[in-house]
Order: structure tokens, then C-alpha cells, then sequence
């Protein structure tokens, strides 16, 4: 079986597999293609995967055409889709929810797809979760992006000509992404504090040595697959006010709050930039679903009126691109292996399976997920 790994367009620092990966779906049996230049932005040649045993293609359309398998990090373009062979296995990051034509084409296609958002959040499929793996390291980003572009440093220190305080940083939204911000900037020496409509994720934020903010906004809870839920516009106008102290004496806010499948909810409002002291910063690192900040945008750095950074970089796991091409490349391996048949050199499919049934979005012809084809 043949698999093939496309180069990512030009503004993508990630690559969606590494040499060493790729090595180990040609340890299982599979035959591996990537596309000249897939490395390069690594500074990873194509020598190096052809020292692993790995062909390296030049001719992306043919192996689109011939490839039982294509697996990337970003959605294709429409054209590419048509081109890919009939009954073939995609795997990539979709957007399924807005790609509407996308996901119609690859029906109409007849290739199975597979989005790895939508990978489940259950115990066995952890290894599996790029959307984890990848908020995991775009929390870290976020953190540096702030120290870059703040005039402060973080950690308190003792000096001789006096004490400098800690830097204060608000973290909104304690996801994976949240968490790991916390930890990064806890790490560096600041004074962290953080909110999130689960009280159930007070005892995390407390375990990582910041504080909890309470607000209370009513009923609140979180999704089958661990997200926040929507909340009620009376609501987000109470949290937005509970907020607006804690940001203007914060350093830095970094507002991670997305809702799955929809666009990311207004948090922090012109008003509430204006209440916080001139040279703090602001990441919004839902800024390509939307932005949490008012004003945000996708991949720019804002200076508003008294002196806030507002930076809505879209692509953070891109700042660390080494790391977080390997962790998604293991991603995409480990969901392969488990699927993988040794013996008939086959990858199995049944869609009761309680991963592939959630996030297999077309196969033979139809779309047969759930929640894509009732929003389509």
C-alpha cells in the first residue's frame, strides 16, 4: 500500500511527516512517498528521507493519482481532491463544519476521509489527538509571542537598583491550549491567573500554582468531547464584565476560548483593551475561527489607540514547527498502525469502531458522520 505526503503550502513552517516517522510506516510495511521539498522549510532534505528508504516524489500529481493513502496537515484544494484515486484514504485537518464543498467533493469523489479534528477525546485515542497535540505547543507559542512583544519581564527579580515585579498574565479559556500557557508562564516567573465557564478545571489551574477566577455567568458545562459550550449573550456580558478588572492590571491576556464547529466567541471588547495599561499584550489564539478579541487580526500584530499589542497569529503550533511536526506525524502514525493489518497490508475499516465512527466524514460515496452531515 502506498502512502504519500504532499508538500504543505508555502506559509505552512510545519511538514507532516519527519524522516524518522516515515521511517517507522516503512517499518510496518507501507510504502512511502513524499514530495520533493516536503523538508525544506526544516531545512530537511530530500536526501535525508531518501537516506531512510523513503522515495521522494516529483511529480505531485502522479502520486496523488497512484497513493492508497494521502495524509497532510492543512485541507486540500478542490482540484487536488479530483485527482486523487477512487477509494483512496485522505487524512488531514478538514474544517468540515464550514468546508462544505470540500467535503461534497470528496463524497462525489468517492474517497474516504478522515479529519483530525474530529478525532475523539477518549483514553484510546490520546495518541491519536493532533488537535491536542498541536493546541499543546500553540499554548507554549503564545506565551513566548507575548514575552517577544512585551517591555517587561517576567519574573521578579532582586536587583541591587531595586525589585522588579513579576509580570501578571490573565489566561481565559483552560483547554489544552490554556493549560499549557499556564504552565509556560508560570515557568517563566509570572504571577498567572486564569478563567474558563468549567469550574470543574479550578483544580488543574490550582496544580500548576495559579489562581482560579471565579465568575459567576449561571449554568455552564462542556461537550461530549470536552469543550466548553456555548454560552447565552446574557452570559458572555457577565464574564466580559467580571473580566475587565483583571485585565487592566494584567500584563498579558491570552484568550483561548473556541467553541467546536462554530465561530469563536467575542470575549474581550474594545472597552476592555481600553481599561489595560499601555504596552501590555493581548493573544488571541482563536483569531482564525473568529478571534475572542475585538479588533484581532489573523496573522497581524495591532497596536490599539493607548498602547495594547493585540497579536492574532493563526498558525501558532508554526512557531515551533520542528516540534509540532513530530508530535503530528506520530499522530498520524499511530492512527495508521492502529488500523493497519500487517499481514494483509490492508488498512482496516469499520465504521462502529468508537474512533472512526466519529471522525471518518465521507465513505463510499456519502457523507456518514453524524454532525458534518447535519450541519451540510
Amino acid at each position: 500500500m502506498q502512502i504519500f505526503f504532499p508538500k504543505e503550502r508555502e506559509e505552512e513552517k510545519r511538514v507532516s511527516i519527519l524522516p524518522e516517522t516515515a521511517k517507522k510506516l516503512l517499518e510496518i510495511g507501507m510504502h512511502v512517498d513524499v514530495e520533493s521539498g516536503i523538508g525544506q522549510g526544516l531545512f530537511l532534505s530530500d536526501e535525508l528521507y531518501e537516506s531512510m528508504g523513503i522515495k521522494v516524489s516529483k511529480d505531485r500529481k502522479a502520486s496523488l493519482s497512484s497513493s492508497d493513502i494521502v495524509c497532510r496537515i492543512n485541507k486540500p484544494e478542490l482540484d487536488e481532491v479530483a485527482v486523487q484515486k477512487k477509494d483512496s484514504l485522505h487524512i488531514s485537518f478538514l474544517d468540515p463544519f464550514n468546508e462544505t464543498n470540500l467535503i461534497k467533493k470528496f463524497a462525489d469523489s468517492n474517497i474516504i476521509s478522515i479529519s483530525m479534528e474530529l478525532i475523539p477525546r477518549i483514553t484510546r485515542a490520546q495518541k491519536m489527538d493532533a488537535l491536542s497535540s498541536q493546541a499543546n505547543l500553540g499554548g507554549y507559542a503564545a506565551v513566548i509571542e507575548a514575552s517577544r512583544y512585551l517591555s517587561k519581564s517576567f519574573p521578579m527579580m532582586m536587583t541591587a537598583a531595586g525589585t522588579i515585579s513579576p509580570c501578571r498574565v490573565f489566561v481565559i479559556g483552560v483547554g489544552v491550549a490554556g493549560l499549557q500557557a499556564i504552565a509556560t508562564a508560570k515557568r517563566l516567573g509570572a504571577r498567572v491567573e486564569a478563567f474558563d465557564t468549567r469550574p470543574v478545571v479550578e483544580e488543574q489551574v490550582k496544580s500548576l500554582g495559579a489562581k482560579f477566577v471565579k465568575i459567576d455567568i449561571g449554568d455552564t458545562g462542556e461537550t461530549e468531547q470536552g469543550y466548553a459550550k456555548e454560552l447565552t449573550k446574557e452570559q458572555i456580558k457577565i464574564q466580559q464584565e467580571g473580566m475587565k478588572n483583571i485585565c487592566s492590571k494584567s500584563n498579558v491576556v491570552i484568550t483561548t476560548a473556541q467553541v467546536f464547529g462554530r465561530p469563536a466567541p467575542l470575549i474581550l471588547t474594545s472597552e476592555m483593551i481600553r481599561a489595560m495599561q499601555p504596552g501590555s499584550v493581548v493573544v488571541d489564539m482563536a483569531v482564525s475561527t473568529g478571534g475572542n478579541v475585538e479588533g484581532s487580526l489573523p496573522n497581524k500584530v495591532i497596536i490599539s489607540k493607548n498602547g495594547v499589542s493585540i497579536i492574532g497569529l493563526s498558525n501558532l503550533p508554526g512557531e515551533v514547527a520542528s516540534d509540532a511536526s513530530l508530535v503530528y506525524g506520530n499522530n498520524l502514525f499511530n492512527l495508521i498502525n492502529e488500523y493497519w493489518d500487517a499481514d494483509s497490508k490492508k488498512f482496516s475499516f469499520d465504521l462502529d469502531d468508537e474512533i472512526l465512527s466519529k471522525c471518518v466524514v465521507t465513505h463510499k460515496g456519502k457523507i456518514v458522520n453524524k454532525l458534518v452531515k447535519e450541519r451540510i
